[in-house]
């Protein structure tokens, strides 16, 4: 620290620069380095009546398993559904800027009636989520999620459309669509077993027990999920539709998972 010579002449220490309100704010206005609260994989698939989104309610800090109760599948509106895994916070700030939009849109309806509200179609959410991401990335402040976008999507007159949407975005920017997707840790378990499986004229039966079978296999296999899973589906007659979390029953007694597999003699492996 530096000397000052004060009147009189006595040396002294010189006293630290008093911070100020607009340094506090500088200090406190940083960009997010790392996710810290996060949820894992989110499952999407197409299937003859609509789409269909799968996820547990897990939210982990670091290894902990700290929150099982948050709900990661929500409606943007009548007609659009999303799924994010990554950081919480973020994807409450991203569902809070979606829900902004829908809420301007009603504004500025010009009906009052629900009927003829031209609210944002899935592949609308999707292409402006994709805008933000982008945005959010250039400026190296990224919303730490990726986000899987399910819907219809709307006619040049309005209408909504016959063929279901299912479209990714992820944290910057990348974005593409398909038949059946998978984030997180189920883009490398649940992803195959999905296109596998999967069929254009699945009924909404099989389309769910194929997603909570790959939810079963994903707690098996990824420390960071949960037996504790939603569903949530988009279709063209019900609108969105999103389960309240239960549990996926569980069978542990596999011969892979009882034997032991550290003895002499044996690999150490699965």
């Amino acid at each position: 620290m530096s000397l000052s010579l004060q009147a009189g002449g006595a040396a002294s220490r010189a006293l630290p620069a008093q911070s100020t309100h607009a340094d506090a704010l500088t200090a406190s206005n940083q960009a997010t380095t790392r996710p810290i609260t996060t949820g894992t994989s989110v499952l999407g698939i197409k299937y003859r009546d609509g789409v269909m989104l799968a996820a547990d309610t897990l939210c982990s800090y670091g290894s902990l398993a700290k929150y099982k109760n948050a709900r990661r599948l929500l409606g943007v509106n009548s007609n659009t559904l999303i799924g994010a895994s990554g950081e919480y916070s973020d994807l409450q700030s991203v569902s809070d800027l979606l829900k902004a939009n829908a809420l301007e849109d009603r504004c500025t309806a010009d009906s009052l009636y629900d009927e003829d509200n031209n609210e944002e179609c899935a592949g609308e959410v999707w292409s402006y989520l994709r805008a933000v991401m982008y945005q959010r990335r250039s400026k190296m402040n990224p919303l730490w999620n990726d986000v899987v976008v399910a819907g219809f999507r709307q006619e040049t007159d309005g209408r909504t459309s016959d063929s279901p949407f299912l479209g990714v975005v992820d944290k910057i920017g990348t974005a593409y669509e398909d038949d059946v997707l998978a984030t997180g840790f189920g883009g490398y378990i649940a992803l195959p077993l999905m296109r596998e499986k999967f069929r254009p004229d699945m009924e909404e039966g099989e389309a769910r027990a194929l997603l909570e079978d790959c939810l079963r296999i994903l707690f098996y296999r990824d420390c960071r999920a949960l037996n504790r899973v939603q569903i949530a589906k988009v279709t063209k007659e019900g609108g969105v539709l999103v389960s309240d979390p239960y549990e996926l029953d569980t069978y542990w007694d596999f011969k892979g998972f009882v034997l032991n597999k550290g003895e002499l003699g044996t690999d150490g492996g699965w």
